[in-house]
Order: C-alpha cells, then sequence, then structure tokens
C-alpha cells in the first residue's frame, strides 16, 4: 500500500525535501507496522531534515523522531491491529525511516502503549521535547529537589523543552523563572505559569566566576555550552542542574568548588535509549498527575505543507513551544 512520506535527499552539497509516495514495502524489517496519524517537531529533526550526518548517516531519509497511531499488524502478541500507540527515540527519524511518514515498520521494544486519559494527538504535543521536559523534572526530584526549597531556572523557555519544563513545573508548585531571549512571549510565559522572567545576559554574567550569589535551587538547561558554566556558581546547596541541550555549544566550563563546598549535582537527560520501561512510565504520568492543561496553548498544529518552514524556524532557535505534525492533513 502506497503512503506519504517527508523524504529528504541530497543534491550535491545542499539538500531537498519533499513529500512523496512511498510502499510499505519499502519500510524496513520490523515487528509492528503502525498508521502514523501524528507526529511532532523537534531539534533533532530540524537537523536531520537538513542533511546533519551526525543525526543521520545516510540519504534519502525519512526524518520524525516521534510518532503516534494505530496497529495495523504486528507479529508481536503484546500488540494488536487497531492499537493506539506512540513510538519515540532509539533509532526512529534518525537512521530508521520515521515519524513523517504515515507508515512506519519498527521493532515492538520501541513500542508503548498509549494510556487511558492520554490522545495521540496530546501524546505528540507532548513528544520527544515534553518528554525529555518531564524527563528532566523526574531527575530533580529523585536529586532532592522540592517546590519549597527556592526558585527553579528554565532556560531556553520558549522552545520545545523549556515551554513544557516551565508548564510542569508550575503545576507541581515550583516557583519557575524562565530565561528566554524573546521578551515578545514574555506574557505568554507568565501564562504557561512562569513567576519571574529574565534574560540570557543576567544569568550569564557568573560564567567564569568559580562561585556567585546562590539564587536557584535548581535549574533545567535546554541549551547548554555557556549558560551550563554559568548556572552552576549560582546554585543553592545541594542544587541541581539538568542539561539535554547544545543549541548553544557542547563544551561546559566549572570549577569544583560548587561541587565541592554547595554539594550541587549536574544531571544529564537522555530521552533515546533509556528503558522502554521508564518511558511507559513518564507516558503513564503524562496522562494521569502530570497531564497540562496548558499544552493546547502551548502547540502548534500543522499540516504536512507546514512543516518545512517550522523545520527551518526550528533549526536556527526561532521555534516557541510545541508544534504537532497531522500527518492526515496536507
Amino acid at each position: 500500500m502506497s503512503f506519504l512520506a517527508y523524504r529528504v535527499e541530497e543534491s550535491g552539497k545542499s539538500t531537498t525535501a519533499a513529500w512523496v509516495e512511498r510502499e510499505e514495502s519499502d519500510l524496513p524489517a520490523g515487528d509492528v507496522l503502525i498508521d502514523v496519524q501524528f507526529s511532532s517537531v523537534n531539534y533533532k529533526d530540524a537537523l536531520s531534515a537538513s542533511g546533519n550526518r551526525g543525526v543521520t548517516k545516510e540519504f534519502p531519509h525519512t526524518p520524525g523522531i516521534d510518532a503516534a497511531g494505530v496497529v495495523i499488524e504486528s507479529s508481536d502478541p503484546a500488540f494488536k491491529a487497531g492499537q493506539e500507540v506512540v513510538v519515540f527515540g532509539y533509532d526512529l527519524g534518525m537512521n530508521t525511516e520515521g515519524g513523517y511518514g504515515q507508515r512506519i515498520r519498527v521493532p515492538a521494544s520501541w513500542v508503548l502503549t498509549l494510556p487511558a486519559g492520554l490522545t495521540l494527538s496530546e501524546s505528540m504535543a507532548w513528544g520527544t521535547a515534553g518528554f525529555t521536559a518531564a524527563l528532566s523534572v523526574l531527575k530533580l526530584e529523585r536529586a532532592g529537589i522540592s517546590p519549597d526549597r527556592g526558585p527553579v531556572l528554565v532556560t531556553g523557555a520558549t522552545g520545545g523543552v523549556g515551554s513544557v519544563a516551565v508548564a510542569l513545573l508550575a503545576k507541581l508548585g515550583y516557583q519557575v523563572v524562565a530565561l528566554s531571549g524573546k521578551p515578545e512571549k514574555s506574557d505568554w510565559l507568565t501564562e504557561l505559569g512562569a513567576a519571574k522572567i529574565v534574560d540570557r545576559e543576567t544569568v550569564l554574567a557568573a560564567k567564569g566566576k568559580a562561585m556567585a550569589k546562590p539564587l536557584y535551587q535548581a535549574a533545567v538547561d535546554t541549551v547548554g555550552g555557556d549558560m551550563v558554566s554559568a548556572i552552576i556558581p549560582q546554585l543553592m546547596p545541594e542544587g541541581a542542574v539538568t542539561t539535554c541541550g547544545m543549541i548553544a555549544g557542547i563544551k561546559v566550563e566549572a570549577s569544583v568548588f560548587p561541587f565541592i563546598l554547595r554539594g550541587i549535582s549536574l544531571l544529564g537527560v537522555d530521552s533515546v535509549e533509556i528503558p522502554l520501561v521508564d518511558k511507559q512510565a513518564v507516558l503513564n504520568r503524562a496522562a494521569n498527575e502530570w497531564k497540562l492543561g496548558s499544552l493546547s496553548h502551548m502547540t502548534t498544529e500543522i499540516g504536512r505543507s507546514g512543516l518545512a518552514d517550522v523545520l527551518a524556524a526550528v533549526l536556527i532557535g526561532q521555534g516557541v513551544g510545541r508544534y504537532r505534525l497531522d500527518l492526515n492533513k496536507a
């Protein structure tokens, strides 16, 4: 059976992309064939769609690291035809045909059951970016961070990970300080739950200092580089910072003093290769105690024709909130 897929091809030193017809026989081997109804747009998707070989090694390729849809057929008895499922992470959309195709075929070990209380479209409003935010909050909880201990900083607060982190932390009772380079989005961040908004330079002023005034009990960093370096000396005793992004750079410089004099923790967040049982647990929480009423407010739904423009915006850091792709919408 034929289906539509967003196909990225190399042409000389440039890349081109278009929606083309594909056949189910073109898909890789796997246990579960899924009719994909929704996907989402993440920074890694933008990298893959731009021909970045650090994400995708061979082209032509169909990106999309997220997919939500209905099982068509399965050789694994854990999944039945008609069952609603979600896939994110592992190799989907990187070197395996991804969620920007109306069909995917994947190993059963990649597939999550959609929990009651969450629709397919809601799951892709979360997407990898949202689940990365949730995993960041989970790591902070496990590190002993709690709402009564002081404010939590969220960097890149208007982005996909940052916006969900702001909303989720606020829902859980934390005082959220949102860092953003988009002052025109201050009211929007306040609506999501931010108690205070700061600009980049305010935080970056501490870069290069061994120790600075302790302002935050914790931080969810989404950008990496100098921002992490600047946050570390500003954390309160027994504080923690999670890091999951690299748009601002891959190198972090820090003194050992905040670690040995204040006992702070630097926590890496991986949403790709974590065990399936942990992914399912986060998905279940998103459907229940972590369900976000503000999710629709921060999500822009696009059809197939809007994908290229959104990918371009996300690639240069101009995306706002979450983007959900309806694959059945032109």
